[in-house]
This record gives C-alpha cells, sequence and structure tokens, in this order.
C-alpha cells in the first residue's frame, strides 16, 4: 500500500498542477486515439481553425470527427467524471465513510427510474422534440435522485442523527424498489424503448451532442463548484458534528446542501450518460490513501481525478473491441466492484462495522 503523505509536508498547488496536466494529456490521447486516428498536430490546426486563427483548412474528415463526435463527448465525459467524483468525495466527507458513494445511497437508480418514466410516458405527454426532450430528461432525472436520495436519509435518520449501517441498508432496498418499478415499467415499454433502457442500466457516453453538452453543462459546473466550497465544513463534520456545531458550521444545512447538489450533479449525469458507477467511490479514496482524508485536497483532486478515470475507462471501451465499444458502466464496474470489495474485506478486519 501507498504511505499516506501529510498535507503539511506537500503543496496542494502543486498537486493539482500535476493531476491538470495529467488531464489535459488524457483529454488530447482521448481526441486523438479512436477508430479514425487524428494525428496531435491535426487537433492543433482544427482548434486553430474553428477558432479563427488560421486560414488553413484542416481535412474535411477530421474536422467532422473531433469537432462533431470525439471533442463534445470528450467535453461531456470531463463533466461527467467531475461531477461523479466530487459528489462522492462530498458525501464519503459528510457521512464520514469511505464505502459511501452516490449510487449506493438511491441516487443513481432514482434518476434512472425517473428518465425511464419520462421516456415511456412523458414524452408522449410533452412530445418528442429535441428542445423539450433534452431540458426535461435532466429534470427528472434531478426529481427522481433527489427523492431517492431523501428516502434514504430518512430511512438513515435515528435520534436526528444520520446511522451510517442503515443508510447504506436503505440505500440497497431502495436500488432494488427502483430496479422492480423500472422492471414494471418496462412492460408497457416498446422495443425502441427497450433499446433506451439498455442504455440506462449499462451507460454509455456516445449519445453526446453540442446540443446537451450546452444545455447541462451549466447545472454540472454550478453542482460540481458549489460542493467544492464545503471543504472546511466537511474537514469540521470529520472531527464530530457536535464539534463542527460549536465551530460555527450548520450541519443541517451542508447536509441537506451537499444531498441536493449531488442529487443535481448525477441526475444529470444519468440524464447524458445512463448509470456509471464507482467512480465516486473510488476516485476520492485513492486520494485519501496517497495523501490524507483532508478535505482541502479530497474535493479539488476528485474533481481532476474523476474525469481522468473516466476517460481511460471510455478510452478502453472505444478500443478494446473496435470498431463496436463497450458499454462504459462495464468497464468502470470491472474496475471499481473489485475495489470496492477491497475496501469491504479492510473495513471488516478494522472493524469499521460494529455499531455497538
Amino acid at each position: 500500500m501507498i504511505a499516506a503523505i501529510p498535507l503539511k509536508q506537500q503543496k496542494v498547488g502543486t498537486v493539482l498542477g500535476v493531476l491538470a496536466v495529467v488531464l489535459v494529456m488524457v483529454m488530447i490521447v482521448a481526441l486523438s486515439i479512436g477508430q479514425v486516428t487524428i494525428p496531435v498536430k491535426d487537433i492543433v490546426m482544427i482548434m486553430l481553425y474553428k477558432a479563427g486563427l488560421t486560414a488553413q483548412e484542416p481535412d474535411a474528415v477530421l474536422e467532422t470527427v473531433l469537432w462533431s463526435i470525439r471533442l463534445p463527448r470528450i467535453i461531456m465525459t470531463v463533466l461527467i467524471g467531475a461531477a461523479l467524483a466530487i459528489s462522492g468525495a462530498a458525501m464519503q466527507g459528510l457521512f464520514r465513510n469511505p464505502l459511501v458513494e452516490p449510487g449506493l445511497i438511491g441516487v443513481s437508480s432514482g434518476a434512472a427510474l425517473a428518465v425511464v418514466a419520462f421516456v415511456v410516458f412523458g414524452i408522449a405527454l410533452i412530445g418528442n422534440s429535441v428542445f423539450g426532450t433534452s431540458v426535461m430528461m435532466p429534470v427528472a432525472a434531478f426529481v427522481g435522485g433527489f427523492v431517492a436520495t431523501m428516502l434514504v436519509m430518512k430511512i438513515g435518520q435515528q435520534l436526528g442523527k444520520t446511522n451510517i449501517a442503515v443508510l447504506i441498508l436503505g440505500g440497497v432496498a431502495i436500488n432494488a424498489l427502483a430496479g422492480a418499478l423500472m422492471g414494471l415499467v418496462i412492460f408497457y415499454a416498446d422495443e425502441n424503448q427497450l433499446r433506451m433502457f439498455t442504455f440506462w442500466t449499462l451507460g454509455d457516453l456516445g449519445g453526446a451532442t453540442w446540443q446537451k453538452v450546452l444545455i447541462t453543462a451549466p447545472v454540472l459546473l454550478l453542482s460540481s463548484v458549489w460542493m467544492l466550497t464545503y471543504q472546511f465544513p466537511l474537514n469540521a463534520i470529520a472531527i464530530g458534528e457536535a464539534e463542527a456545531f460549536h465551530m460555527g458550521v450548520d450541519v443541517e444545512r451542508v447536509k441537506k446542501s451537499i444531498v441536493f447538489f449531488s442529487a443535481l450533479a448525477v441526475g444529470v449525469s444519468v440524464s447524458l450518460a445512463g448509470i456509471i458507477g464507482f467512480i465516486g467511490l473510488v476516485v476520492p479514496h485513492l486520494v485519501r490513501v496517497i495523501f490524507r482524508a483532508d478535505n482541502r485536497l479530497v474535493l479539488p483532486a476528485s474533481l481532476l481525478g474523476g474525469p481522468i478515470l473516466l476517460l481511460l475507462s471510455d478510452l478502453l471501451a472505444r478500443t478494446l473491441v473496435a470498431p463496436t465499444e463497450l458499454p462504459i458502466g462495464v468497464v468502470t464496474a470491472l474496475i471499481g466492484a473489485p475495489f470496492f470489495i477491497f475496501l469491504l474485506i479492510r473495513a471488516n478486519h478494522r472493524n469499521e462495522f460494529n455499531t455497538r
């Protein structure tokens, strides 16, 4: 295991700077590699041409692949990776448990259920306009994720405090209930809608368009940046809720805000790409293993690390079985599930599940 590095012995800015450079490099590789390989010099030329900084026209095929297909996909992947990772980091800090992630407490399944119900029943009410669908699907996803999360939190409340073990079990129950209700909705779905269910259950980043990016980017950026501002309150809550209260932290307001923006970020992410698991679990925990559980570093590092992991996963999904591609949720589950099992085994050996 990698030894933890005390936060005072390294500069947060340096760590974040390195992660930012790695993110840019991974983005360039992701833009370049695919069924059509685009050399880096052509990427630069196309970007300059689109910015109006050069009159030299690039190759038409490479321009179409880069600008219309690959670039919106990469940007959407970065936004979703950041939203999922910082949501996981914030919820782990809030509940003081490294095993908590948005999908585990019902956000993803609740959002997916709402979107699936909207696809089957809602589109018939508002019409199948592209703009209406692009706006209402994120709204439905947020409402579904938020309602599911509030139910789980209500189940986990014990004498005014959150019981983590009960909360996780409640999340399992809500996930099972959402899955059953999705199965019920499938009974009323046609063949085209059944294909969309596969999209929601396995995850897919292939549907990225500039329209989707422009509509949802402000919401994902707002929710991610807002959660980034809770570094001090989460550090205080890590000591204890009573101690945090005496330090001037409105604990209940922090809880509600983080749950709200996590549900918003994850819900919109699900509306764009379906259920992508384990990003919110793996990335924050890796940061804590390498450094320390200090949210001054965990939150911003997760914001940068999430896109890196999701971009690499998407790159694998696009290239391992080319010319077809694997569902992104399958790749992240293959990475995250063994890691989650490792966390459970280690927590059990440390007797972290002893609630007495």
